[in-house]
């Protein structure tokens, strides 16, 4: 995230990164059981199937709008979280269903193999998991960057929260700072 709160600079967010952030978000992704992303970034991003073996990536969808021959999919790596009304897509690919009209958050995480799921955005999921109240803990780069542009920030579209999150860790990299918040008790 730049210094102004943007999350994408011309709607990638590697560009606000640095090494020592791909080195954290790796090491992240080693301990996660899932990756949960919305399905924008997925198309935004081109999203690859992750280094861990294993590693399966969550992509929360209405309609199912993906490039199902992208390496996410043709490696198995990726599946659907999509609405029990939604239609799905003509691929062979797994889906979670959970909800009716949009997908129920609590219940598609509790169908989630494991503990850690790795959220990756973009900004609408990070909003929907914050109201939905499941976000344990917040890992955020700060990118000594001004972006200056009207562009997604942490959580657009989030209703009025107020959620306690306290600082566990702080690193600093050439002007990167890596912040760990945890939800207070």
């Amino acid at each position: 995230m730049s210094i102004d709160g943007s999350t994408v600079v011309e709607g990638r967010s590697t560009l606000l990164s640095n090494p020592a952030d791909r080195d954290v978000i790796i090491a992240l992704r080693a301990a996660a059981d899932t990756i949960v992303v919305g399905a924008g970034t997925i198309r935004e991003q081109m999203y690859t199937p992750p280094s861990k073996q294993g590693l399966r990536v969550g992509v929360v969808t209405r309609t199912g709008n993906l490039d199902f021959e992208s390496p996410l999919f043709t490696t198995g790596s990726g599946f659907l979280i999509m609405p029990e009304d939604s239609v799905a897509p003509h691929a062979d690919v797994d889906i979670i269903r959970a909800g009716k009209g949009n997908v129920d958050l609590q219940a598609a995480m509790a169908q989630l193999p494991g503990n850690f799921v790795q959220l990756e955005g973009g900004s609408l999921l990070n909003a929907s998991m914050f109201a939905a109240n499941l976000v344990d803990e917040i890992n955020l780069t700060i990118s000594p960057m001004v972006t200056g542009a009207d562009s997604p920030r942490l959580s657009n579209g989030a209703p009025a929260l107020h959620s306690d999150y306290e600082v566990a860790h702080i690193l600093e990299d050439n002007g990167y700072l890596f912040i760990r918040y945890v939800r207070r008790n």
